[in-house]
């Protein structure tokens, strides 16, 4: 959303360089602009204390503070995050801070990105020094936003940047990202002290077997957990990959990259466990008869992100579908929440991004009456009440998105926001979810 690619010393990242490959992003759109929020950060903030809001979840462009992600860091990208950080306190709204947002230094990938340990170590420091000049202004610390998709898109099915197709540098990355989590989170503490709140925040993958009954549908779905959740949730929760993992992807691997002492590193107390969630899957033992099928709703790349899962296919879910495709599916998010809020009971949940993108439609009268955003957000509120009502700790819920932005490979096609942007004018304009959504922030009540 923040634009000024160029702008304040900032050094380029890998999406800049992702976004500008012919092919890459749909419609040939680059986040050179985006909402322009680089300028117009001011005018959002007022947008937000208008709805009601008590906090703010943003995060730093790590190559803004740090253009080659090491050695000297940028006097002008840390003052902007600081004035930034300053207004919303200002204006009565908590910052929430996600230190990495896929947004990776294109120089840290020219020597092997996420596949590189060393990446892992250079994060621990930009966090450190972002601990230092933000200081205690900041609510919580968010290590890292969906290392699933940095992992996985990046450098396995190549839909996100940098654009590769390697299972085994995949692998390899989803480790350094754990790796860099536990190290960051660890250099924040050590700057702010022990009682600072740090998060990370997981897509955590909700999979259906096709048939319950069968056994071989139930393995495939236990391969899909293994890559898309215990990946990220045995290390960093209970200090250990899975050995099904392990075994699994031997033929891909021999996970000669994780070395002695790195599960205590990235075993860090949290504070806070983020939940993103957005839609649902079923899958199934692929026999190898016939196509298979991949409706993982991940988009379709040169490979796949299901790294040693080739005896898995994904069928297409029921609908309504928004217009990313993906299904609504209100009562796994639901259960998601109870599973993962009783398995880790000493854990706070936070609902860090839930929202829906549809194809909206000005009206004649310059509004946009998006009944059925409306209408997915009621649902899926309800939902996490009704966790709640189980006995989850659920401390908070972040919609996805307050702007329309820059949807990754999808360009500024997908539109997530509760307020519109005109991207030839900047101009922001409320939708009707963002007026029912501050009336729900008033009143306490899902109307």
């Amino acid at each position: 959303m923040e634009g000024a690619v160029a702008e304040g010393g900032r050094g380029p990242s890998i999406w800049d360089t992702f976004s500008h490959t012919p092919g890459k992003v749909l419609g040939g759109d680059t986040g050179d602009v985006a909402d322009d929020h680089y300028h117009r950060w001011a005018e959002d903030i007022g947008h937000i204390k208008d709805l009601g809001l008590k906090a703010y979840r943003f995060s730093i462009a790590w190559p803004r503070v740090q253009p080659g992600g090491r050695g000297e860091f940028n006097a002008e990208g840390i003052a902007f995050y600081s004035t930034l950080v300053d207004a919303l306190l200002a204006a009565g709204i908590e910052p929430v801070v996600t230190l990495y947002h896929w947004d990776l230094p294109q120089e840290l990938e020219d020597e092997g990105g996420w596949t590189n340990r060393q990446t892992a170590y250079l994060f621990a420091e930009y966090a450190r020094r972002m601990a230092q000049e933000l200081g205690d202004r900041i609510s919580v610390w968010t290590t890292l936003n969906e290392p699933w998709c940095a992992a996985y898109l990046g450098y396995a099915s190549g839909v996100h940047a940098p654009g590769r197709t390697d299972g085994a540098a995949a692998l390899a990355a989803a480790h350094h990202l754990n790796l860099a989590h536990g190290l960051a989170g660890a250099a924040v503490r050590e700057v702010l002290g022990a009682d600072t709140k740090v998060s990370v925040t997981l897509n955590l993958h909700v999979t259906h077997p096709v048939d319950p009954d069968s056994a071989a549908d139930r393995a495939a779905v236990a391969k899909i957990d293994d890559v898309g959740n215990e990946v990220f949730l045995g290390p960093m929760l209970e200090g250990a990959y899975p050995q099904s993992l392990l075994d699994n992807t031997s033929h891909v691997t021999d996970w000669s990259f994780v070395h002695d002492g790195d599960l205590a590193l990235i075993r860090i107390p949290l504070s806070i466990l983020g939940v993103n969630y957005y839609s649902s899957s079923r899958a199934r033992f692929y026999d190898g008869t016939g196509e298979r099928q991949q409706a993982d709703g991940h988009g379709d790349g040169a490979g796949s992100p299901w790294v040693g899962c080739e005896d898995v296919e994904f069928l297409p879910q029921p609908g309504p579908y928004t217009a990313m495709g993906w299904n609504i599916d209100p009562d796994a998010f639901r259960d998601l929440l109870v599973r993962i809020g009783r398995r880790f009971p000493d854990t706070p949940l936070m609902v860090t991004e839930n929202g829906a993108a549809f194809d909206d439609e000005v009206a004649p009268d310059g509004a946009v009456h998006d009944e059925n955003r409306i209408d997915y957000l009621r649902r899926h509120f309800t939902a996490a009440l009704d966790a709640l009502e189980q006995g989850i700790d659920l401390r908070g819920y972040f919609v996805w998105s307050l702007l329309d932005n820059f949807e990754w490979s999808f360009g500024y096609e997908r539109r997530f926001g509760i307020i519109r942007v005109d991207y030839d004018t900047q101009l922001r304009t409320p939708k009707d979810s963002a007026l029912w959504y501050r009336e729900v922030v008033r009143t306490g009540t899902i109307g």
